[in-house]
């Protein structure tokens, strides 16, 4: 990697630790500036723009999150399992997060609704993403008879995902990791006892 692709990976790594604590509006070319330690000129030496700074920090949390997916679910193939799996990204998501601030698709997508339409479509491609791979989970487990035949993919999609968020929100909140600690409880047993076939 050149001198110049290693810097910008940095400010990339740097603003998206920024903008996922601050958020995207909250945060100045002058806080920018100094956590990557560079002036104005550095940055968009590599940036044309905040824009186009933020698009790619967002690309790069999301890419983090994903690595983590792919992480948890190596080596499991019972779709219960690879379920309990995803929830097991979040048990460290508010110690030990991808990315500093806790979970980046949650966060964008609340601060882009309107006022940022590029960055909203990026959440909106990152929530997909995520919604395809349990989608994927699901319907092979209900194909291979390891979940019951009556389980809906995409409905399981959004409790999931909802539950998980809401308990992230939850904890950031009021600063307290119980919340997303039994949110993360409720959606195992679910999981087990609601979704799993009966052997």
């Amino acid at each position: 990697m050149s001198k110049a692709q290693q810097t910008k990976t940095r400010i990339i790594e740097q603003a998206a630790a920024l903008f996922n604590q601050q958020g995207y509006a909250g945060s100045s070319m002058s806080d920018i500036m100094r956590v990557t330690g560079l002036q104005k000129g550095g940055i968009y030496n590599h940036f044309r723009s905040k824009d186009e700074l933020a698009l790619a920090a967002f690309d790069f949390a999301a890419s983090r999150i994903q690595q983590k997916f792919t992480g948890a679910l190596k080596g499991k193939r019972h779709a219960v399992d690879r379920l309990i799996a995803i929830l097991s990204v979040y048990e460290h998501m508010l110690n030990d997060p991808p990315v500093q601030g806790g979970c980046p698709i949650l966060n964008t997508a609340v601060e882009s609704d309107d006022a940022h339409p590029a960055l909203r479509e990026r959440a909106q491609h990152a929530m997909d993403a995520w919604r395809s791979l349990i989608h994927r989970i699901v319907d092979k487990g209900v194909m291979r008879g390891e979940l019951r035949a009556d389980v809906n993919s995409d409905t399981i999609a959004t409790i999931l995902i909802a539950t998980i968020e809401g308990g992230v929100m939850l904890s950031k909140l009021y600063g307290d990791a119980s919340y997303l600690e039994r949110a993360l409880n409720h959606l195992k047993t679910y999981i087990q006892n609601q979704l799993a076939a009966l052997i």
